[in-house]
């Protein structure tokens, strides 16, 4: 039976993409949802007699919660405070989806396709999950470099997938070529994976108009010689402080403009809504969510779901729903963001200050947007050398990223500690430098 499903869902997304097909993993051709407890008790929601779920309940649906637990959640509507207590879909709670979705798709075309997201425990189980479908051994993952670390583990140490990079910042600028050029040495037909994360973990970067224009243009040639699966990171969706970057992410310019090309969105509340704690990400794909397609992934998003978590956590899917229904939700989320902006602002004043008086140590790479700030080091200098020195002579804790970055995280320092921590990075390095001359 298990058999006949993979095969019927495997057949949907090759009649609808055969590129998407072409790019799936052994282990993401073998999974799908079975029809097991989860199934089953969805099947049998709302009949009167119910022993599918193995779930403690009052006999009628509801939760029997410990006193201390009931009063934390005392000031909901009684049907959603039982959900704080009781098992999510392994998709997700329906409302939260249907929410999120609307709130992806502002000021987005209706014309534009996306599916029903689905729920993920954080962005990193998300690009967990995809790197499952689309990873696999020899696969190749383009990431521009200098990329977060993680995505190392996620892809190539978890799956085997062989990570292909090229410098994300060429002469001072964003290199609109970056994926072709990591491509460059791979074989036409081959399918390959590449990530967009703009605006960018290390780098505070999103690209501005006119390099989108390039960048789509890049994406878009690179289909032309293989399947190709784009996936969107878009953690830091709507998190951009000039006026000539773009919100909108790249999934919607993706959708739909090559056969060979297919984007994947993840993205989640924990930047966007200023959640860390609540780890409730989702993943989108670009076809109708009545789509046969649409079932198939879904059906293997949350196969992987339950294999590794059982289901995401409903009560931190049920706050990210209550900031969801506040009319004002918008207006609370650009009040984050112009927090954000005006410590960029002033974090951006002091690196040209850098910039200027100590060139030769440090050089601040572009960034606008997002909540960090990435400085290049002299040669002479090893970035975690330098790193250890500010922990320990300078009472400053920064990251470093390979040899030769370090990244300032300005969203988690106040706007009037920026300088400051600026001129101890500049006086540390400047003592490094000279250590290492003398």
């Amino acid at each position: 039976m298990m058999t006949d499903q993979i095969d019927t869902e495997n057949r949907a997304i090759g009649a609808a993409s055969p590129a998407l097909f072409a790019t799936l993993a052994p282990l993401g051709r073998r999974v799908s949802f079975p029809p097991d407890i989860p199934f089953q008790a969805a099947a049998a929601r709302g009949k009167t007699y119910n022993g599918t779920i193995g779930q403690i309940t009052d006999g009628a649906g509801s939760p029997l919660p410990l006193e201390p637990m009931a009063a934390a959640v005392a000031g909901l509507e009684p049907r959603d405070s039982d959900r704080f207590f009781l098992y999510s879909p392994v998709d997700g709670l329906p409302e939260l989806r249907q929410r999120w979705r609307e709130w992806q798709r502002r000021s987005v075309s209706p014309e534009a396709p996306s599916t029903l997201p689905l729920v993920t425990v954080g962005l990193t189980h998300g690009l967990s999950v995809v790197a499952d479908l689309f990873g696999g051994v020899g696969r190749k993952l383009v990431v521009p470099a200098p990329f977060w670390g993680n995505y190392r583990q996620t892809f190539a140490v978890r799956t085997g997938a062989e990570i292909l990079s090229a410098p994300a910042y060429l002469d001072g600028r964003y290199n609109c070529r970056v994926i072709p050029e990591a491509l460059a040495g791979v074989a036409p037909g081959e399918p390959a994976v590449a990530i967009v994360n703009l605006p960018s973990n290390p780098g505070g970067y999103a690209v501005t108009d006119s390099e989108r224009a390039e960048l789509i243009a890049g994406l878009l040639e690179e289909a032309d010689r293989r399947p190709l699966v784009v996936i969107c990171d878009d953690a830091y969706a709507g998190l951009v402080y000039e006026p000539d970057v773009s919100v909108r992410s790249l999934f919607w310019d993706l959708s739909g403009a090559h056969e060979q090309l297919v984007p994947i969105k993840v993205d989640g509340a924990t930047k966007e809504l200023s959640f860390f704690g609540g780890r409730v990400g989702f993943i989108t794909f670009p076809f109708d969510p009545e789509s046969d397609v649409a079932q198939a992934l879904e059906s293997k998003v949350k196969c992987l779901t339950r294999s590794a978590l059982g289901s995401p956590v409903a009560a931190s899917q049920m706050i990210v729903l209550q900031a969801l229904r506040d009319e004002r939700i918008e207006e609370r989320v650009e009040q984050v963001r112009r927090v954000l902006e005006k410590r960029y602002r002033t974090l951006r004043k002091a690196l040209e200050e850098v910039a200027r008086e100590a060139p030769e140590l440090l050089r601040p790479l572009p960034f606008n947007a997002g909540c960090f700030a990435l400085l290049e080091l002299a040669e002479s200098l090893d970035a975690d050398a330098v790193r250890r020195h500010l922990l320990e002579d300078h009472d400053t804790g920064l990251v470093s990223i390979g040899s030769s970055h370090l990244r300032i995280a300005f969203c988690s320092v106040k706007r009037a500690a920026l300088p400051e921590l600026v001129q101890r990075v500049t006086r540390a390095a400047r003592e490094m430098a000279v250590a290492a001359k003398g």
